[in-house]
């Protein structure tokens, strides 16, 4: 591209929401943390190499091809449930936390099977808040 030589209207999102292709045959429910895999939403699960989105704005149900649906995700702090057999303490504020399910944290990485969920902002008796989204 050359540089501007009028001016041009400015396009601007706030970078809270982003919309992704669903995964075929797949749903996923209002409140769900939501990651991609392969290119494509699916439901927050064990796994390296995901990415967060968020948590799910709406619930989608797709049950056609990959791409049929899109998912609108929210990016922020949300309180999610915290692992009993891996669990996250007042002493983790600030460090990561990783995703086991698509409501569910842990404090470690479950020896490499699990992805960065996001960073760990408080902790108290029934969760974790997590930001979550990239």
């Amino acid at each position: 591209m050359t540089a501007m030589s009028q001016a041009r209207p400015v396009v601007q999102t706030e970078g809270k929401f982003s919309i992704a292709p669903v995964k075929g045959a797949t749903t996923i429910l209002q409140g769900a943390i939501v990651v991609m895999d392969a290119g494509l939403a699916v439901p927050g699960k064990t796994a390296v190499g995901l990415v967060v989105l968020g948590v799910a704005d709406q619930g989608v149900n797709n049950a056609g091809a990959d791409g049929a649906k899109k998912v609108t995700t929210e990016r922020g702090v949300f309180k999610v449930f915290n692992l009993p057999a891996d669990p996250i303490l007042a002493g983790d504020v600030g460090k990561d936390a990783y995703l086991v399910d698509d409501q569910t944290v842990a404090k470690t990485n479950g020896g490499n099977t699990r992805s960065v969920a996001g960073k760990i902002i408080n902790v108290d008796a029934d969760g974790v808040f997590v930001r979550l989204g990239y």
